[in-house]
């Protein structure tokens, strides 16, 4: 375990490093897809900087190249940059207070009319952000609202969604004010092979 995190916070930080920098065409450097995976932990405490519109993009990009059932895609994703706004959520949402620091979040929304299981499709797509900023040397971390009705309350009214618009969760989004180690949730004896 010691020579795991040895080895783990090195290589975190020259990937933190990596993830900041462009090369000469202006492409972002992101870490290889197994690295996003196994690095990604929870960021609930963020740097004032601004996380700029080209990660923006990619992290949506990212998110709607999630997969969905019959391809019915019924996802909306909500931008959220205004202060009143993050403030207000950071206030009413009971394990969103982070809201409160972060510079940005991504509301992962359905419309509830293309889809009975909109929460499966829609939790892809907020894994794929998750992993997404993970990449790209940012922290995010996953705040639900649904199945809470109150929580969802608060973010349609917040965000003026339409009646048929639902959210699935909160993803505060900025540069780590820390960036934690992973948790290690690897249990062989979880996984079963043919039968139980």
């Amino acid at each position: 375990m010691k020579t795991t995190l040895y080895l783990t916070i090195p290589l975190m930080i020259l990937v933190m490093t990596a993830c900041n920098t462009k090369d000469n065409a202006g492409k972002y450097h992101t870490q290889d897809a197994m690295d996003a995976i196994f690095a990604r932990t929870s960021i609930r405490s963020y740097q004032p900087q601004a996380v700029e519109e080209e990660k923006i993009e990619l992290l949506l990009r990212a998110g709607m190249a999630a997969p969905s059932g019959k391809n019915v895609q019924p996802w909306e994703l909500v931008v959220v940059d205004d202060r009143a706004a993050l403030d207000a959520m950071a206030a009413a949402l009971p394990y969103a207070k982070m809201l409160a620091q972060a510079p940005m979040a991504i509301v992962v929304c359905a419309d509830t009319t293309k889809s009975s299981y909109w929460y499966v499709d829609c939790s892809a797509v907020a894994e794929n952000i998750l992993l997404a900023a993970q990449a790209l040397g940012l922290g995010a971390v996953w705040t639900a609202t649904y199945p809470y009705a109150d929580r969802m309350d608060v973010v349609a009214e917040t965000l003026a969604l339409p009646e048929t618009i639902h959210s699935l969760c909160v993803i505060p989004v900025g540069y780590p004010a820390d960036r934690p180690a992973p948790k290690d949730k690897w249990k062989p004896e979880k996984v079963h092979r043919n039968r139980w």
